[in-house]
């Protein structure tokens, strides 16, 4: 190579470095522990809310998780949750509500393809391998769990 092309190779490379942005890491952080944590609060408000009308402990977590995953899936479809995400980043994302929006989002870009081809077949994009997996596990786990037994 010649020194031009090296010392143009050198400023390209010192132009790009210098126009990448630097993460605010503690910033985004704080966010996401703070929306993440008002995300379980209002879980949490839905639980004892719950267990103060009587309804039975070992039930209340079906409940509060169909609660907040309709809460995520409204967010999503009125465009409230994309808002929320570019604010707190993973601090969306973690709890159930992430997964209502993940299930939501694809279904909703791909609705003018139609219901079957477009939201049936997209919906589960995104969630669809955690569903697979997810059931997959629990079934290898219930088997040994039984075998030991």
């Amino acid at each position: 190579m010649k020194d031009r092309e090296k010392k143009i190779i050198k400023k390209f490379n010192y132009l790009s470095k210098k126009a990448i942005p630097k993460p605010k890491m503690l910033k985004n952080s704080i966010l996401a522990f703070l929306v993440g944590g008002a995300i379980c609060d209002v879980g949490q408000f839905f639980s004892n809310y719950l267990l103060g009308v009587g309804i039975p402990k070992d039930e209340v977590g079906n409940y509060v998780s169909i609660i907040m995953v309709f809460i995520g899936a409204l967010l999503t479809g009125i465009g409230v949750y994309d808002k929320l995400a570019n604010f707190a980043g993973a601090g969306s994302v973690v709890p159930i509500t992430g997964f209502a929006n993940s299930i939501v989002s694809p279904a909703m870009e791909f609705k003018k393809e139609g219901f079957i081809f477009g939201v049936g077949a997209k919906m589960f994009t995104i969630a669809g391998p955690v569903l697979v997996y997810g059931i997959s596990s629990s079934v290898i786990v219930g088997i040994i769990y039984y075998f030991l037994k």
